[in-house]
């Protein structure tokens, strides 16, 4: 069975709003639809910030927040704390520092986290201006066909492949 357009292909292009790291004119963009709380997002976060120190100015990496298909109980308050620190200009860096988070992202450790970046933990809840930024990148996953982090698109194409470096790193090569 053939897969229509709307689950290969990304339905909204990458703009201004997104966070992007890496040049705009790269040869290859990579887009990857994570969950902060998703191992599997962890996982694939890993192998792409390696290979984006490997590609440097050859890739640019874009992140989108989603939902994993078994969305753990913290995973839009994570995702409201990468926006808190987007506000003030510390997206990447509190980006990697939640998904390289080696424990369970629970409330306490959503607390400590964002007391290391000296964010007020409860602007974190639902009705918060970032759940707006949030909610905008799931409606954009959701029109793109996607229901599982993570999601990774190279060129606008779905990568259907694993996550692993070594697949991600022969896919990237491939839209070189």
């Amino acid at each position: 069975m053939e897969r229509d357009d709307r689950s290969t292909k990304l339905a909204s292009p990458v703009t201004a709003d997104d966070h992007r790291h890496g040049p705009d004119d790269a040869p290859v963009t990579v887009v990857m639809y994570g969950d902060y709380t998703s191992e599997d997002s962890r996982s694939a976060h890993s192998a792409i910030k390696r290979l984006k120190e490997r590609f440097r100015d050859d890739m640019r990496v874009v992140f989108r927040h989603s939902r994993h298909r078994d969305a753990h109980p913290q995973a839009d308050r994570a995702a409201y704390l990468a926006e808190a620190a987007a506000n003030n200009g510390h997206f990447w860096e509190m980006h990697d520092r939640l998904m390289g988070y080696s424990g369970t992202l629970d409330e306490a450790a959503i607390a400590g986290i964002a007391s290391e970046f000296e964010l007020s933990d409860t602007r974190l809840e639902a009705g918060h201006p970032y759940a707006t930024k949030v909610n905008s990148d799931i409606d954009r996953a959701v029109r793109s066909g996607i229901n599982d982090t993570p999601t990774i698109f190279i060129n606008g194409r779905r990568h259907d492949g694993s996550t692993d470096e070594q697949t991600l790193q022969a896919a990237i090569e491939a839209a070189r």
